[in-house]
C-alpha cells in the first residue's frame, strides 16, 4: 500500500536527485555488461520530488506504533521502553569491530562480553553462562542439547521431556527438535503446576521439565522447590523458561530454586530492542554439572588477556556465528552497569506493583482468572461476552481506535478467550490509567452497543483484517503496478 500511495504522487519528470550525465557515460553498464543483461525499458519507480518523498515517510512513521510512541502491555513479551543511550554507546568507536578482528586486539569488547556474563550469572545463580543463543527460543533448543548430551555421557536412556500446559508455546518445540517426546502437566485450581498429575509422569525416563516461572497466568510457582527435589530426585533436570524474569531481579533467583538451566531473553528483562526477526540475545546459563557442555567457544580470562575458549570436548557445538550478537549484549552490558543492583530489585518491585494495580483497576470489567496477587502480568477470560457476540481478539481491534497497543489474546490455550496483560517498571501510574480507562469504556461499549467493538477498528487505512488467510498466504513480494 505504500508503494502505491508513491505512485499515486508520481508526476512525470519529476526528481529528487539527479546525476552528472559525463559520469555516468564514463561508467555506464553498456561499457562492460554484455546485451542480454542490458534493460529495455525504463525502471518503472515513482517519479517524485525529494520533499514529497521525505514526507510520505515521515508520515509513515508518525502512523507507526511502537514503545516510543505509547504503551505496549503486551503480556508474555515485555515490551518496555529502550534507554537512547544505549545506542549511542552501542556505536561507540572501537565497538564496531569486524567478526575476524583478531583476538589481542578485541580485549575490549571481550571484558566487555565476559563481565556481562560474570553478571548474569550472579543475577540468576548459575554457574557458567553463554552469550551465543540468538533468541529465547533458540536458548530453549540449547538447553535441550546440553540436557541430550548430558545422559548420553551418563549412558541413560532419557526420552521425554514435561512440559506444563502454563509453559511458553516454544517449549514444546525446541524438546521435540531436540529429538524427545512431550509430556504435558496440567495446572491445579489456583494456576500453578498440578503436583499430583506431575508425581504421575515424573519417572526415569524423563530427561528434564522445562517450566515458566513466573509462569504464563503471572503466577509465581508456589511449590517450586518441592518440584525441583522431586524431579532431581528421579535424575531429571530442571530447565526455567527465563522470559518472565522481570519480577524476580534482585528479589529471588532461579539457581537458589534448584534450576539447572535457564535462559534470558535481554530485549525482554534488560531493555534491549526486540529483534523483530533480527538480531536478539537469548543468553542460557547453566549449573556446575552442566558447564562443560555449552556451546563453544566461551569468553574466559587468562592472566590479564580475555580468550575465546574452544579447548571444550563435551561442548554441543557452535550455535551462532563469532562472539554471537555484540550490539544487543552491549545494550544488555550497558542498561546493568547504569542500574545496578538497587535498580535492579527496582525494577521488580515497580514491575510487580504496577501489574496488580492495573489488574485491580479492570477487576470489575475484567476479573483476572486468578483470585491471587501477580507478578508482572495477569490473564482475563471474556468468555461471558460471546452471547453479545464478542471475542478477546474484538476488544483487541477496538483498542486501536483508541491509539493503545492491544494485548496478547488467546494465550495461554488453556483460558478460553484470554487477554493477557503486562505492566511493565517503565510505564507510569497515568499510563496505567489511561490503559484502565480505555479497557472500562470499550466493557461500557459493549453493553451499549456490541456492533461497535465486533466490527472495529474504525480508524487508519484498513480495517478488520482476515488474519488466518494473512498468516496462511502471505505475500511480500512487491508488484509493479499495471
Amino acid at each position: 500500500m505504500s508503494d502505491q500511495i508513491l505512485f499515486d504522487k508520481s508526476k512525470a519528470g519529476r526528481r529528487g536527485v539527479t546525476f552528472p550525465m559525463d559520469d555516468l557515460a564514463e561508467h555506464a553498464p553498456s561499457a562492460w555488461l554484455p546485451e542480454r543483461f542490458l534493460r529495455k525499458g525504463p525502471l518503472g519507480l515513482p517519479e517524485i520530488s525529494e520533499n514529497e518523498l521525505m514526507r510520505h515517510y515521515i508520515s509513515l512513521s508518525l502512523s507507526n506504533y511502537g514503545v516510543d510512541t505509547g504503551i505496549y502491555p503486551l503480556g508474555s513479551c515485555t515490551m518496555k521502553y529502550n534507554p537512547k543511550i544505549h545506542e549511542d554507546i552501542a556505536r561507540l568507536h572501537g565497538f564496531d569491530l569486524h567478526p575476524f578482528h583478531p583476538q589481542e586486539m578485541a580485549q575490549g569488547t571481550l571484558e566487555m562480553l565476559y563481565t556481562l556474563g560474570k553478571m548474569l550469572e550472579e543475577i540468576v545463580g548459575m554457574n557458567a553462562i553463554s552469550l551465543q543463543p540468538a533468541a529465547g527460543a533458540q536458548a530453549e533448543f540449547v538447553g535441550m542439547l546440553i540436557a541430550r548430551a548430558y545422559f548420553l555421557e551418563k549412558g541413560e536412556e532419557r526420552t521425554k521431556v514435561i512440559i506444563p500446559d502454563s509453559a511458553h508455546g516454544t517449549n514444546p518445540a525446541s524438546a521435540t527438535l531436540a529429538g524427545f517426546s512431550i509430556q504435558t502437566v496440567k495446572s491445579n485450581s489456583i494456576g500453578n503446576i498440578d503436583m499430583g498429575d506431575l508425581m504421575k509422569v515424573m519417572d526415569e525416563r524423563c530427561a528434564a521439565i522445562m517450566l515458566t516461572n513466573p509462569n504464563t497466568q503471572g503466577l509465581f510457582e508456589l511449590e517450586i522447590e518441592k518440584l525441583t527435589t522431586l524431579v532431581h530426585h528421579q535424575g531429571g533436570l530442571v530447565y526455567m523458561d527465563g522470559a518472565n524474569l522481570n519480577p524476580l531481579l534482585g528479589l529471588t533467583r532461579p539457581g537458589d530454586m534448584g534450576v539447572d538451566m535457564v535462559h534470558l531473553n535481554l530485549h525482554k528483562t534488560f531493555s534491549t530492542p526486540h529483534g523483530g526477526g533480527g538480531p536478539g540475545a537469548g543468553p542460557i546459563g547453566v549449573s556446575e554439572r552442566l558447564s562443560a557442555y555449552l556451546p563453544a567457544p566461551t569468553i574466559s580470562k587468562k592472566g590479564d588477556q580475555y580468550v575465546l575458549d574452544s579447548d571444550r570436548p563435551k561442548a554441543i557445538g557452535r550455535v551462532h556465528g563469532f562472539y554471537g550478537n555484540v550490539g544487543i549484549l552491549l545494550r544488555a552490558y550497558a542498561y546493568i552497569r547504569r542500574l545496578g543492583s538497587p535498580g535492579l530489585n527496582a525494577i521488580s518491585r515497580n514491575t510487580i506493583i504496577n501489574a496488580n494495580y492495573l489488574k485491580k483497576r479492570m477487576e470489575v470489567s475484567y476479573p483476572a482468572t486468578q483470585n491471587r496477587p501477580c507478578m508482572h502480568e495477569f490473564v482475563v477470560s471474556v468468555k461471558g461476552l460471546r452471547g453479545k457476540g464478542i471475542h478477546a481478539w474484538d476488544i483487541a481491534k477496538r483498542l486501536i481506535d483508541y491509539h493503545i497497543y492491544p494485548p496478547t489474546v488467546n494465550f495461554p490455550l488453556i483460558v478460553e478467550e484470554a487477554l493477557m496483560i503486562e505492566a511493565v517498571e517503565s510505564e507510569s501510574r497515568e499510563r496505567l490509567d489511561e490503559l484502565a480507562d480505555t479497557m472500562i469504556a470499550i466493557r461500557r461499549e459493549i453493553e451499549e452497543d456490541p456492533s461497535l467493538v465486533i466490527t472495529a477498528p474504525h480508524s487508519g487505512g484498513l480495517h478488520r483484517l482476515d488474519e488466518v488467510q494473512a498468516t496462511k498466504r502471505l505475500d511480500v513480494c512487491y508488484r509493479e503496478p499495471a
